[in-house]
């Protein structure tokens, strides 16, 4: 018989680094709620959901007591992690997450896959690593504040109660989902 510990946990990390594609993962496998905050957030072409529509989409989702959350958004982080059990932090080394943003963008490129409601990533957008608009400039400007903020922000004694799954490479987090939940 299966027996995961966890009804409520995020999955946290820099972009690409596997966020949404683990907490998906964890909540088939353990029949929870799937819940990516980027598709909470982004509004048709590309717009930022208003702070308050955003804070009360999160606040609905999370209001059932079995949900595996994929995002790192500090403005709802207060309605999230007081009600987890788990933050799954993903640290992989840069080379790593900036590979796979790299064919991340390439495929949705390519395949002109639609994200969250009519919103398409073109590759041209992330080349202007100068922009805001592009993903590589949120890689760099995200990863190493990332590295110094998550172990502090678990620090904190409200987050006390938060069990730390800490992986360094995708493949322990891979191992760990293909043997979670076994007695």
């Amino acid at each position: 018989m299966n027996s995961f510990p966890f009804n409520r946990i995020v999955v946290v990390g820099t972009t690409s680094s596997g966020k949404s594609t683990l907490a998906k993962g964890i909540a088939e496998k353990f029949n929870l709620d799937f819940i990516e905050l980027d598709a909470l957030h982004w509004e048709p072409n590309w717009k930022e959901a208003d702070v308050g529509v955003f804070r009360k989409r999160v606040e609905t989702a999370t209001s059932s007591q079995i949900w595996a959350v994929a995002g790192n958004y500090r403005i709802v982080r207060d309605l999230i992690w007081p009600k987890a059990q788990a933050v799954i932090w993903l640290d992989y080394p840069f080379h790593i997450v900036f590979w796979r943003l790299l064919t991340r963008i390439i495929q949705r490129a390519v395949t002109k896959e639609l994200l969250w409601g009519t919103n398409r990533e073109t590759f041209w957008t992330h080349l202007k690593v100068w922009s805001p608009d592009s993903l590589f400039h949120w890689l760099f400007k995200t990863y190493w504040r990332r590295k110094r903020e998550t172990p502090l922000l678990l620090s904190f004694p409200e987050h006390e109660h938060l069990e730390l799954i800490h992986f360094k490479h995708p493949r322990e987090a891979e191992e760990w989902l293909k043997a979670a939940g076994h007695a």
